[in-house]
C-alpha cells in the first residue's frame, strides 16, 4: 500500500464521514495487498501519522475532518461491531446530572457484546455486558441527535447500575424524582 494511495482513500473515507477504522475495511481498499505486508504497511503507516492505532485492529484517520466530539464513541461502536451498544452507568448519569461525578477519560457504555476495557488515545471505554432483551434496550435508550451511540434514560441508567452492583450511594434522588412529577 503506497502512502499518497492511502491518503486519497482515506481522504475519500472522510468526505462520506468514516475516520474511524477497522483493520478488515483497510484490507477491503487492498484487497491484492498479502497479509504479511498489509502487517508492514499498517506499521509503517502509524509511525509515519498517517494512522492512529486505537486498539487491536482498530485506526482512526487523525487527519480527518469530519471527527467530532462524540470520537471516543464512535471507536466504541466500532470496538462491538453487530451489538447494540449505549452510553448509561455514571458517563450519561454523569450528564443528566443524577450524580455529581464526572468520568474523566472514561465512558461507560453497556453492550449486547462483550464485557472489557479499552484504553485509547480517546480515553476509556468500558463495556458491561447485558443479557436484556433488545425490545427492552431499545424501549429504555434513545438515539441523541449527532451522537454515534444511543444513551440510556435516566430510570434505565439507574436500573443498569444497580444491576452491576455499581456505588448507588452517589445518586442525586431529587433529580430522578423531577422526572415522576
Amino acid at each position: 500500500m503506497k502512502g499518497k494511495e492511502l491518503g486519497r482513500r482515506l481522504a475519500d473515507l472522510d468526505r462520506r464521514g468514516a475516520y474511524v477504522l477497522a483493520r478488515r475495511d483497510i484490507e477491503k481498499l487492498f484487497p491484492d495487498e498479502s497479509e504479511k505486508a498489509m502487517d508492514k504497511s499498517l506499521a509503517r503507516m502509524v509511525a509515519d501519522g498517517v494512522l492512529q492505532r486505537v486498539a487491536k485492529g482498530l485506526y482512526v484517520n487523525p487527519a480527518a475532518t469530519s471527527k467530532n466530539r462524540w470520537v471516543v464513541e464512535d471507536v466504541a461502536k466500532a470496538l462491538r461491531p453487530g451489538c447494540l451498544s449505549y452510553v448509561s452507568l455514571e458517563s450519561i448519569l454523569s450528564e443528566y446530572g443524577v450524580i455529581s461525578q464526572i468520568p474523566v477519560n472514561r465512558l461507560t457504555v453497556m453492550t449486547t457484546g462483550r464485557s472489557g476495557l479499552h484504553k485509547t488515545p480517546f480515553g476509556t471505554i468500558e463495556f458491561t455486558h447485558t443479557k436484556r432483551p433488545l425490545p427492552e434496550l431499545l424501549e429504555h435508550t434513545m438515539e441523541a441527535k449527532g451522537r454515534p451511540l444511543r444513551i440510556a434514560t435516566k430510570q434505565a441508567a439507574v436500573r443498569d447500575l444497580v444491576r452491576v452492583g455499581r456505588n448507588v450511594n452517589m445518586i442525586d434522588r431529587s433529580e430522578l424524582e423531577e422526572d415522576d412529577e
